[in-house]
């Protein structure tokens, strides 16, 4: 059900449940980047990949990601530009941190399908974060042949810095240690997704968060998730509100602010921009 009650009332609302709150879960999707500043298209992309847009006429990130390149030095260009620009550059524009102020003393546990890493940019304890779907800043083995990930930062400089012609040099293509096949973004995208030790123990705490405040008075703060894969936040924030007469879900989206009719009384909409909303939560 998408219901709308008075912005402002809303937002008072929010704010007495941050205030009295057992313990706050927060669920984040995209639309939370995306109001921080991350976008993939218009002056982002035409600043840093203006040269692909010319030559093949895609006219955003994201499309360019599944774009068929014909060697790997150039899918290398590409996406070592893409991480870059999405992992390591800072532009956010205040929206995380000032949701760490707002989170920064409270009993919190976050869950994202955000892979841009701007959770721990701002200040969140990297010990209460759950990304579920990777981290830009991960490669792994392209074919799975073992569980661990690696660190990227170095060479995807080193990509950025000696690539010429939209092609990155040869001996600059990651390739597996154990088996010398390509390596890959350490992102949620088929069945050869690596799950490595840390992703299990940030399962494990989450886990634990939940179970160790069942039943009390808890907040389900949900950001900007969409229903690409509604099924790792947004179905079970519901779920465990219904389950929990003591819960409140509050969902903060530009044009999704939704609840089911089985837990209207218990949940809070707000239909805006996130960054917005921060503000009036902080003032």
């Amino acid at each position: 059900m998408r219901y709308t009650r008075n912005y402002s009332d809303e937002i008072d609302r929010l704010k007495n449940e941050i205030e009295t709150t057992d313990a706050i879960v927060i669920g984040a999707g995209a639309g939370l980047s995306t109001a921080a500043g991350f976008t993939y298209s218009g002056e982002r992309f035409e600043r840093f990949f203006s040269d692909f847009e010319a030559k093949y006429g895609f006219h955003d990130m994201y499309s360019g990601g599944f774009f068929p390149f014909e060697t790997q030095e150039e899918m290398w260009a590409y996406w070592s530009r893409f991480i870059w620009c999405n992992r390591y550059i800072d532009i956010d524009n205040g929206t995380y941190k000032m949701l760490f102020e707002l989170m920064k003393d409270k009993d919190y546990f976050v869950i994202t399908t955000n892979v841009d890493h701007q959770f721990q940019k701002a200040g969140f304890d990297k010990s209460r974060l759950f990304y579920t779907q990777g981290d830009y800043g991960l490669f792994q083995c392209s074919e799975q042949c073992h569980d661990q990930t690696y660190d990227n930062e170095d060479i995807v400089k080193d990509m950025i810095e000696f690539q010429e012609d939209m092609k990155i040099p040869t001996e600059l293509i990651p390739k597996c240690p154990k088996c010398g096949k390509p390596m890959t973004m350490n992102l949620r995208s088929d069945d050869k997704f690596v799950e490595d030790e840390d992703w299990h123990k940030a399962a494990e705490r989450y886990d634990d968060f939940l179970q160790s405040h069942k039943g009390q008075h808890i907040l389900f703060l949900e950001l900007g998730v969409g229903y690409n894969t509604p099924v790792i936040i947004k179905y079970p924030f519901w779920r465990m509100t219904a389950k929990n007469p003591n819960a409140v879900y509050a969902c903060l989206n530009f044009g999704e602010a939704y609840a089911p009719d089985e837990i209207v009384k218990q949940s809070i909409c707000i239909d805006g921009d996130i960054h917005n909303i921060l503000l009036a939560l902080t003032h």
